[in-house]
């Protein structure tokens, strides 16, 4: 057994009110620049509907993710090392912008500057990325709120499986419609098919917390991450000719802070904690045959950090004290392993994917009290979950595999929890029947509502910070790109803008970024010297250098750098088509 730790996310999709705020926040802080205008690391979806890109989830179309041969051994479905090779320059399997969307601002000097006239001027559309008018036709959310369902419901890849089964299982007709939200990031994978994917080993996962990143000093453009991620949660900077993706804000978590998308959550709906996992049994766990066994098999990765046995092998791999206390406290361990209602997305991509969500359970209490039933009596609830008006084969397509078993056992799980807790509010005597009829105690049941509806702020963003052991690294220290020719001060490549060596940015210190991130001060760039990083950098010119002076650029061990965590990369399992591992100190995901 070798213990590693993972940090992950739980999303209750029964609190998503679709206001976009995450993704807003996160846009401002990570993509709000040239290059990446068409790039949500946060997005959040309409269910059911085609999702962004559209349609990502056909792995028929798009190659993502992994497939079992028959021998029982994974490979990439859009193949290993050979066909790589020959597709390394028109790789034929990616999304274009169609099927994105073609960014687009407004002409706002038309509106303002227009001279008096009869007509009333008017904002045209522009594209960001030509510059010329165009007609505004499609973007990461034009079909919120169901909008025009009717036309692109049906393209739903789960609708037109489940409709392929029976015609009258999913409708599209007002009085039968149905939807919820779901906010996607990147899973951050225990089996990245992204990062075997990449012929240059510029993705990495990091050995310490989990996070998947892009090494953007080593990216080179082949865009091989873009088909492996079957959630397609990865995007190419047609800028700088490199990938980047959602980093899991590891600036603020490395400090103890939650995700911007996490923090600026309107709903609260959003978790953050530890797992501690076996990284032996990773492929494995991920190739199992029957598809429905892959949710168990993931959640037997899991270990239970309580475990006397496994705090010996955790302290054994190097896995500090305060991280260990992290892991019994973290709640999404509690709602993924203890509880066991929340799922992960799309496990038959065998990823194994570390953003879970709990399955939305709302409609059915509405739907009960509108027929003039008790909508939270047991009972009621029940006897209607098999009627939900969001189909349960709907969301076992999602999130199981479509086994409906899992789906359905959390479903009553959450309806239990509700009757429970409303005796409860009401003073009135408890019905332990309730919680014994799914599998659980009532205080645990309590517990549950406690962490789901009223926790606080400390509890549902259990992360802990860099290690202390590595303070003596994370200090300023001084650059020395200040000379012609130094290291990054270099311009385009032979192939176009940014084909060439990466362009620096600056990562703050973890005394910096948390001075920072704390305060009620926004830093002064105009000020000689002041450090920058990506959160708050808006994409135009040259940030700060990055390199301190007198660092190697040579692989080796950690050297003290200007960043807060000094990253490794986990050693995953050997797969077709993954580069080899590059400077383990430079800090990547700098996109």
């Amino acid at each position: 057994m070798r213990v590693m730790a993972q940090l992950g996310m739980v999303m209750n999709l029964d609190k998503c009110i679709g206001c976009h705020t995450c993704s807003v926040t996160c846009k401002q802080a990570w993509t709000n620049r040239s290059g990446v205008e068409y790039a949500w690391f946060n997005n959040v979806e309409t269910r059911p509907g085609q999702g962004y890109p559209r349609r990502y989830q056909d792995q028929e179309q798009w190659k993502g993710g992994w497939v079992r041969t028959p021998r029982g051994r994974l490979k990439l479905k859009a193949g290993g090392r050979f066909r790589k090779l020959l597709t390394i320059f028109a790789n034929p399997v990616l999304p274009n912008i169609r099927d994105y969307y073609e960014p687009w601002t407004y002409d706002y000097e038309n509106l303002t500057d227009a001279p008096l006239g009869d007509d009333f001027p008017v904002a045209q559309p522009k594209s960001l990325l030509s510059g010329e008018p165009m007609s505004v036709e499609w973007s990461a959310n034009w079909d919120d709120d169901l909008g025009g369902a009717p036309e692109h419901g049906p393209r739903d890849p789960i609708v037109e499986r489940l409709r392929q089964e029976s015609e009258e299982k999913v409708k599209f007709s007002y009085e039968q419609a149905f939807m919820f939200f779901l906010p996607r990031i990147c899973e951050h994978c225990l089996n990245p098919a992204c990062v075997a994917s990449c012929p240059s080993g510029a993705m990495y996962k990091r050995a310490e917390d989990g996070i998947v990143l892009v090494d953007q000093d080593q990216c080179r453009g082949w865009r091989m991450c873009v088909t492996g991620c079957p959630y397609k949660k990865v995007y190419f900077n047609h800028r700088t000719g490199k990938a980047e993706k959602c980093t899991f804000c590891y600036p603020r978590v490395e400090v103890g802070l939650p995700t911007v998308c996490s923090e600026t959550c309107v709903g609260r709906l959003r978790y953050i904690g530890l797992f501690l996992y076996d990284a032996d049994r990773v492929t494995e766990a991920a190739s199992v045959a029957d598809e429905h066994d892959l949710y168990e098999a993931q959640l037997d990765l899991l270990l239970d950090p309580n475990d006397p046995d496994v705090a010996a092998a955790a302290r054994r791999d190097g896995i500090a004290e305060d991280w260990l206390e992290a892991a019994r406290r973290s709640p999404v361990y509690k709602l993924a392993k203890d509880y066991r209602v929340a799922l992960p997305l799309h496990p038959e991509f065998r990823t194994m994917p570390m953003v879970w969500y709990i399955p939305p359970l709302s409609p059915v209490v509405d739907r009960l009290t509108e027929t003039g039933h008790d909508g939270e009596a047991a009972g009621n609830l029940f006897g209607a979950i098999e009627a939900l008006r969001i189909p349960i084969g709907y969301l076992a397509e999602l999130f199981t595999a479509g086994d409906i078993a899992p789906v359905d056992r959390v479903l009553r799980k959450l309806a239990a929890m509700r009757s429970y807790m409303r005796d409860v509010s009401l003073d009135r005597p408890r019905d332990e029947s309730i919680a014994s009829a799914v599998g659980m105690t009532g205080g645990e049941l309590v517990e549950m509502y406690r962490l789901l509806g009223i926790a606080k702020y400390e509890e549902r963003y259990v992360i802990p910070t860099a290690y202390t052991g590595e303070a003596h690294q994370l200090e300023e220290l001084g650059c020395s790109l200040d000379v012609d020719g130094g290291p990054g001060m270099v311009g385009s490549g032979p192939f176009g803008e940014g084909s060439g060596r990466a362009m620096p940015v600056s990562v703050e210190t973890f005394h910096a970024l948390r001075d920072r991130q704390t305060s009620d001060r926004v830093t002064d760039l105009g000020m000689p010297g002041t450090r920058v990083n990506l959160l708050n950098w808006d994409g135009k010119g040259r940030p700060f250098p990055r390199t301190p002076r007198g660092a190697s650029r040579e692989p080796g061990p950690v050297r003290p750098r200007a960043r807060s965590r000094a990253a490794s990369r986990v050693a995953l399992p050997a797969v077709p088509g993954r580069g080899s591992a590059g400077d383990a100190a430079d800090s990547a995901g700098r996109s």
